[in-house]
């Protein structure tokens, strides 16, 4: 459910500076795992993969802490905490203005999906970044961490650059490590709302991978069929996903031994929809009459209850490495203590309606908008020193969204100076026209370069 934001009057704002008084920690960055095995990484890349990509295709946009009434501040606010810097280069300097009628999109850009507290696959937009590894992505800070739930990250975390419809052309990059702000990991605070992750060498499918339901034998007891799911999942061969266990049921009538082929399911050792997984020998048949029913488990009128099975989807992998984020796609710079007044692009996969119910983007292709920015403040997202930028992008889909400084047309390459992380109706209209990003100052590169030395490496 998506949270609205009110925006409160002057004591609501400072209740909310004084709920957040505790000073910024820029020399304590909190990390926190994804994925911190290779067997991990490459179950989360089946996990998207499989079942003929179903999760990708049916993911829709994280509606967390996505629409706020915003305020355009005229004094105080943002400030810089010393002076304006770049890291790492673009290439060609010459930036690109919002006059040029073609804008050349960045290959940097993509979706990063993940499932969120509801269960169900979302996405938000980000963007490659450069680093020493070339493995760093950066986005909004409750696209990664799970401010609904209160968990501590989002599962199943994944970047894929240029995804569109199902396509991934440059691989699947599986989050590793996330990387934040001290002030947002404890305090939620939107004025740090932003992350920064490593991720492995991509990865796409091997020809001849092969993915559809598992059904696997019958077994006597729940206590072998739970040590079979877990035999699979450490199997690094195949990846799984929704594994299961069942009751299995055949006919009342006790029958003969089936036939290899099988799919009734029964105590046989009769094979599922792809048979036993590797050879593996029947389990022992229970005698011909029905085992004893479980607790809780309820028999259909003329059937008995026979044994336990697992069942799920599965993806015969092999998973083939494509690389390092940066070698494939390259990535931004990073800018900070840049002025206010700045013109900047905005890269990202924006979707959902106007607050009148118009549709202007389908979430589906990127788009980019161009302003200068301004200061804003959401207090009742205990952020108070925000940038905002004039842009109709709309709802979910534009959380995430790179703003870029001095972007280069030639190049597709600039300095990410702000991701998006809500947007807004500031005149009232019922029409999106700003979206607003945490101000990137010297504790933003201080999370950045944390992030930026920490390897990754391959996952097969």
């Amino acid at each position: 459910m998506k949270r609205t934001l009110a925006l409160g009057g002057i004591a609501a704002g400072l209740l909310a500076s004084a709920a957040i008084a505790a000073p910024a920690h820029a020399d304590s960055v909190p990390a926190v795992n994804l994925a911190n095995t290779n067997l991990a990484a490459q179950q989360v890349a089946a996990f998207w993969y499989g079942q003929a990509k179903a999760n990708l295709i049916n993911a829709t946009p994280y509606a967390v802490e996505t629409t706020v009434p915003t305020k355009h501040v005229s004094t105080g606010g943002v400030s810089a905490d010393d002076k304006a810097g770049v890291v790492g280069s673009s290439g060609d300097q010459k930036a690109a203005t919002g006059t040029l009628k073609n804008i050349n999109l960045p290959k940097t850009t993509g979706k990063v999906f993940f499932i969120g507290a509801d269960h169900k696959p979302h996405w938000c937009s980000a963007t490659s970044v450069q680093g020493q590894y070339k493995n760093l992505v950066a986005t909004a800070g409750h696209c990664v961490y799970d401010t609904k739930s209160n968990a501590t990250t989002l599962d199943k975390w994944v970047f894929i650059p240029g995804y569109y419809e199902g396509k991934t052309p440059w691989g699947i990059y599986v989050g590793k490590t996330a990387y934040t702000h001290y002030d947002y990991s404890v305090y939620e605070d939107g004025d740090r709302d932003f992350a920064f992750v490593t991720v492995y060498n991509g990865v796409l499918p091997t020809e001849g991978g092969t993915h559809g339901r598992f059904v696997s034998k019958t077994f006597a007891t729940k206590k072998e069929a739970w040590e079979y799911k877990a035999k699979l999942q450490a199997d690094k061969t195949t990846g799984w996903s929704k594994l299961d266990i069942e009751p299995v049921f055949e006919d009342g009538k006790p029958g003969k031994p089936g036939k290899p082929g099988d799919h009734n399911g029964g105590w046989n050792g009769g094979r599922g929809d792809h048979g036993d997984h590797k050879g593996d020998k029947p389990s022992v048949a229970p005698t011909e009459q029905a085992l004893q029913v479980p607790e809780g488990i309820k028999v259909p009128e003329g059937k008995r209850f026979v044994g336990w099975r697992v069942v799920g989807f599965k993806l015969s992998i092999g998973l083939k490495d494509v690389g390092t984020l940066g070698s494939n796609v390259g990535g931004q710079g990073l800018a900070y203590n840049q002025k206010i007044g700045t013109g900047i692009f905005v890269f990202g996969y924006p979707s959902g309606s106007h607050p009148d119910g118009n549709y202007a983007f389908s979430g589906k292709t990127l788009k980019w908008a161009y302003g200068k920015t301004f200061k804003a403040a959401a207090p009742s997202m205990k952020a108070e020193e925000l940038v905002g930028i004039k842009s109709s992008f709309t709802g979910e889909g534009a959380i995430g969204s790179s703003w870029l400084y001095r972007y280069s047309n030639t190049k597709r390459l600039g300095y990410l100076n702000g991701v998006t992380i809500a947007v807004s109706d500031t005149d009232g209209n019922n029409r999106i026209d700003t979206s607003v990003s945490p101000y990137f100052d010297g504790e933003t590169l201080a999370v950045y370069k944390q992030a930026a030395a920490n390897w990754s490496g391959k996952i097969v």
